[in-house]
Formats: structure tokens, sequence, C-alpha cells
């Protein structure tokens, strides 16, 4: 389902809570984490979508909105970039920034149709987000990526303040209609 900014505001600490779940994250890196998410629903082209269960409690959400310079984690990818990498995948691009399900609702779907949601509501003409460097074999979350036709931008980057390392990955938009073949991308990967 679609969320507005005020209805993410409203289940705060629903989301907070799936978020620490879906990454295992320490209590005071969540803290930190509400206050950026609060701010993030103000900024230009911010869209939602929830997962809730019959009973209505939150089962995945995510959300994203126009990346711009000055935000943290497009100036952090921008200067990771040569300038023609930059040119193609960061001028219009929507950013993914969270997407998350609860482990034991993971395998059913919802990641998916979060996911689908979020880039059929995307403004711009890429989409881009990072996730934890993983086994692609073994990883729901780059396995879900590859289906939605997301390609390498950046691979083993690591952001300040976390010591994993992360992949960029990227898709143009719009999304092909369903049962059509997305097109392929030609982007080289960019090695950090």
């Amino acid at each position: 389902m679609r969320w507005t900014p005020d209805d993410l505001l409203r289940r705060l600490d629903d989301v907070v809570a799936v978020y620490g779940e879906a990454m295992g994250y320490r209590a005071d890196l969540l803290e930190a984490r509400r206050g950026y998410i609060a701010t993030h629903v103000r900024r230009p082209g911010f869209r939602a979508v929830a997962s809730l269960t019959s009973s209505g409690h939150l089962a995945g959400f995510g959300y994203g909105y126009v990346g711009a310079t000055g935000q943290w984690w497009h100036d952090q990818v921008w200067r990771a970039l040569d300038q023609a990498t930059r040119q193609r995948w960061l001028t219009d691009c929507f950013e993914v920034v969270e997407l998350h399900v609860r482990p034991p609702a993971q395998g059913h779907g919802l990641g998916a149709g979060q996911l689908r949601a979020l880039l059929t509501m995307a403004e711009g003409a890429t989409a881009l987000l990072s996730t934890p460097e993983a086994d692609e074999q073994t990883s729901r979350a780059w396995r879900l990526y590859r289906r939605f036709g997301f390609v390498d931008v950046l691979r083993d980057f690591r952001f300040p303040g976390d010591e994993r390392p992360f992949g960029v990955l990227g898709r143009e938009l719009p999304l092909p209609v369903p049962g059509s073949t997305p097109p392929a991308s030609t982007a080289p990967p960019v090695r950090s």
C-alpha cells in the first residue's frame, strides 16, 4: 500500500523496529536513524510503501526520493564515480533509500511488491540503491534487485561510519510493462 509522509511518521516506531530487525543494527544506531527518516519525508519526490499484516502490524516498508547534491548518500556516491557514470546515473535519479521486510515475513513476495510499487511511483530516469555486499546466489536482497534489472554501478564501496562494503546498483526507469523484458544496461561496474 502507498504511504504518505504522515502515514510513515505516524508509524515511525514500527518503521524503526522493522529496519532494526532487517539490518541487525544496534539500538543506538536505530535512534540516530529515526531522526534521518523523519527528515527524509520532506525531500522532493518522496514516495513510500508499506506491507501490513491482516491484524495491521507492519511487516515491511520502503521509501525513496529524488536524489540531489547536498544529500549525504548522493554526495558519497557522486565522489566515487567518474564524470560519465555520474552523468548517466545521478543526473535524474530516484534513490531507493530503504526497503525492508521483517525476517519472519521474508520470502513471500512482500519485498518484490514494495519495490515494484516504489519504482512505479518514482520520478526520474534512473533508480539507484545501495545494499551490503553478499553472495548474490544466496542473498534474497541481491536476487530481488537482479530480478528487477538492477546492474552494478559501484561495487565494494565503503560508506563512512559503516565497516561493511556495499554495492550501489542502478536501473533505468520507468519499469517495463509487466510481462515484457527490461532493457539490458551496458554500464560497466566501477570499483572503489
